[in-house]
């Protein structure tokens, strides 16, 4: 985030929208999160004192008007936001592609006043919108000439409808943002059954072919394939070589070879071959059967993908990008073009609709004219990525291809277990394979290394780590300091080059120590990474640490049930602790994703009068139609307001009202499959790690040996704002709060006031980083390069 010196905060309090009249309406195919945009623009355009009204069943519904176009109030929107699909309805519409029908649909709007629509869809329902927009005028014009249907003074009030869209889309498939609303939803789904499948198809030597959607974007089966380490992927932007059906063959039988009980194909609906004649899971199962005799299931997930509670990331995305939209709409005017509100790293930015639509197209075209590699960059960054990670991955190359280095690079995780670890393990020692390099692994972290745990790791050995849970090498919170002789003295007798370090704050505060000691030990002027690994989020330099997303989705899940166990009792207030040290990361996010009443962090300070502001408020909305309340807890909020305390406070101050339970999650938060966003960035994160580590080592070999002392040898690999960034832990020092282990500035809490709204409280919100449009970029092939996971 910006420091307090960039920029002067701007707040919404100016942007009023007394008089305003906002029109929700979801259309095309559904997606899980649509609800939580849907509860955010209500919540947010109530908030800001808008009217706000549900438009039912899509277009269809704002043709047909009458009882399709209602009035909605706060709590029309509680408990819609662990719920799938959307509860307003969706519809193809044939009549609002006639001028007629959009004739009818303006009269509708109108007759309420609502002058600006959010329309939460895909492509086409927001081509559709802006069409609606451009025409919006002329159809006032003709509705006043036609029978007076209104009057000339209507005409001038509401001359300009202003549109602003949030794209709803399992399969991501539009240009200009990094992530749909319901694609990290279906990426669960996809995963829960590839989970489920290895299992069993481990005990029969089967193979598996699995058919995702994507009739024209290949997403879905790149990141499932690349999450669950997948021998063969099918996509229609990236068709297989000519002569594929060999290649498969002959890699699926030399995975057999190498004692791999199961092979997972996956296939894009719209998978093509280069002639742009259609793959089927059909067609594959009948090749391998054909070719190899292996036996061989196909399984069509189908709408399974698109059914299911949204994800942690889901309701994240979908509540911020619904409040971006509702500002958006409040600061439009005449001149602005429809915009669609889109992520862009962990960004919320606002682009012109049209330029995304026509890139959408273009992509389109060029798969139809047979310009893949064009498609694949049209796609942007983060599709770019993930298929050169998983090209990087999944086929080995024969020993005689491969380069030969003479370095060798060990890896090991460091402090508590989070999960992704594994697959960042897999990802760095394929990578390292490939680049030439011997591989070493330590077990046990930095006590491991002292001990000689250290043991030569083929990439065969990491097969299947992706979905596992925990660290399979060990990891321990041990720091290096009091074992540096040891740990030099392995170093030398393993000739160790290079150095990555997986983990938390610990990896952090190691690296630290080992390049602090290289005064003393030359073993340690070597090349060190670090790739972040925490639950509790709190590494400086990176936005995000692996592990986290799978935290928060278990402490979403666990609030739901929660929630769901209260449906029976009225008036209950439900008071959970979360992990994440002194860092209020998971706490805030949880309560943004589980639509708590409050979250006590560490962070914001909090005092007796904040504690008894929040019982009166769960006080009022007990007589309202929500009668259950939720309260997070960040485990070290406040040494003395500990979580018994907060309940006994709130069960005293409740009493005649409502009651109180308490939950503390503990470890639960820590174990688990690993969700498919750390998979995902686990896998990607660590293969640009690894990359870097084979440049330095090139950059610092001179007279036969390794040797860096530099600052920028030894760094941290994080997620900041929009791009992965490498940065020396010795200038993080700076931006680092040692005593209570968490950065000095956090980005996530610019969004805490957005839960703070959508829970009813009056707050400040600083919209400086809003209001810009900005433009599609096409970036060129070194970009691509740089950019975003």
């Amino acid at each position: 985030p910006r420091s307090a010196m960039d920029h002067q905060p701007k707040f919404f309090e100016n942007l009023s929208g007394t008089g305003k009249a906002i029109g929700v309406l979801t259309s095309g195919g559904d997606a899980q999160g649509m609800n939580a945009a849907v509860r955010a623009v209500v919540r947010m355009g109530i908030y800001v004192k808008a009217k706000v009204y549900f438009v039912y069943e899509g277009y269809q519904g704002m043709v047909d008007g009458g009882d399709n176009i209602v009035e909605v109030s706060w709590e029309s929107v509680s408990s819609i936001l662990q719920v799938g699909g959307t509860v307003i309805g969706s519809a193809r519409c044939k009549s609002f592609r006639t001028r007629e029908g959009r004739l009818q649909a303006a009269f509708n709007l109108v007759q309420r006043g609502i002058t600006n629509l959010c329309v939460i869809g895909g492509d086409g329902s927001l081509t559709g919108a802006n069409l609606f927009r451009e025409e919006w005028s002329g159809l006032l014009e003709e509705l006043a000439q036609k029978g007076k249907l209104i009057d000339e003074e209507a005409v001038k009030k509401y001359a300009y409808l202003n549109i602003v869209g949030m794209v709803g889309s399992i399969d991501n498939d539009f240009c200009g943002t990094d992530m749909t609303i319901g694609t990290d939803s279906a990426l669960h789904r996809i995963i829960e059954v590839v989970d489920a499948i290895m299992t069993t198809a481990q005990s029969h030597q089967r193979t598996f072919v699995l058919e995702v959607m994507g009739r024209h974007c290949g997403y879905l089966a790149l990141v499932s394939a690349l999450a669950c380490g997948a021998d063969w992927v099918f996509i229609p932007e990236y068709p297989p070589e000519e002569g594929w059906e060999d290649s498969m063959c002959v890699k699926l039988s030399e995975n057999r070879a190498r004692k791999k009980r199961l092979n997972i194909i996956i296939v894009a609906e719209g998978a093509i071959d280069c002639h742009n004649k259609p793959i089927t899971s059909e067609k594959v199962k009948d090749l391998v059967v054909q070719r190899l005799g292996f036996d061989t299931r196909v399984t069509i997930l189908g709408h399974v993908q698109r059914g299911g509670t949204p994800s942690a990331f889901d309701r994240i995305l979908a509540s911020r990008m619904g409040v971006e939209a509702v500002l958006a709409l409040l600061e439009a005017t005449p001149a602005t073009p429809a915009c669609v509100v889109s992520l862009s790293g962990n960004q919320a930015v606002r682009l012109p609709l049209m330029e995304c639509v026509q890139m959408t197209q273009e992509v389109q075209k060029a798969m139809d004219e047979g310009r893949f590699v064009e498609a694949v960059r049209l796609r942007g960054r983060s599709f770019e990525n993930n298929l050169n990670t998983y090209k990087l991955l999944s086929h080995k190359k024969p020993d005689a291809e491969l380069p030969k280095t003479n370095f060798n690079v060990a890896v090991l995780n460091v402090g508590a277990p989070a999960a992704g670890m594994n697959a960042a393990v897999r990802a760095a020692v394929r990578v390292g394979i490939t680049e030439g390099h011997k591989m070493f692994a330590v077990i046990d972290g930095f006590e491991g290394f002292a001990r000689g745990k250290i043991k030569e790791i083929s990439w065969g050995d990491v097969g299947g780590w992706t979905g596992q849970g925990g660290s399979i090498l060990g990891t321990k919170r041990t720091l290096p300091a009091k074992y540096l002789e040891k740990i030099a003295d392995q170093m030398r007798t393993n000739n160790i080059n290079a150095l990555m370090v997986i983990g938390g704050f610990e990896a952090y505060l190691g690296l630290l120590e080992l390049s602090a000691a290289r005064e003393k030990y030359d073993e340690f002027c070597v090349p060190m990474v670090m790739v972040p690994a925490t639950v509790s989020n709190n590494v400086p330099g990176s936005d995000f640490s692996i592990g986290a997303d799978t935290a928060l989705n278990t402490i979403t899940d666990t609030c739901d049930r929660i929630k769901q166990s209260a449906s029976g009792t009225k008036r209950r207030v439900f008071i959970i602790e979360t992990m994440g040290g002194y860092c209020g990361y998971l706490a805030n996010m949880g309560a943004l994703a589980a639509g708590a009443d409050a979250a006590y962090i560490f962070e914001e300070q909090f005092d007796i009068r904040e504690l008894q502001a929040n019982v009166e408020h769960l006080t009022e909305k007990m007589k309202t139609s929500i009668q259950r309340g939720l309260v997070l807890r960040n485990e070290n909020c406040n040494e003395n307001y500990t979580t018994d305390f907060i309940y006994q406070l709130y069960s005293e101050e409740g009493k005649g009202v409502f009651d109180c339970r308490k939950n503390v999650l503990g470890h639960m938060q820590q174990g688990g499959a690993p969700s498919p966003f750390d998979r995902n960035f686990g896998t990607k994160i660590s293969a640009k790690a690894m990359q870097w580590i084979s440049k330095k080592l090139q950059e610092t070999y001179r007279k036969g040996k390794v040797f860096a002392n530099t600052d920028d040898s030894v760094c941290l690999l994080g997620m900041r704002r929009r791009n992965l960034v490498f940065q020396p832990v010795a200038e993080l020092k700076t931006e680092t709060d040692f005593v209570h282990r968490i950065p000095k500035e956090q980005w996530w809490l610019k969004l805490r006031p957005l839960m703070k709204i959508l829970a009813k409280y009056k707050t400040s919100y600083d919209v400086s980083d809003s209001g810009q449009l900005e433009h599609l970029a096409r970036l060129s092939p070194k970009e691509a390069e740089t950019g975003a996971i």
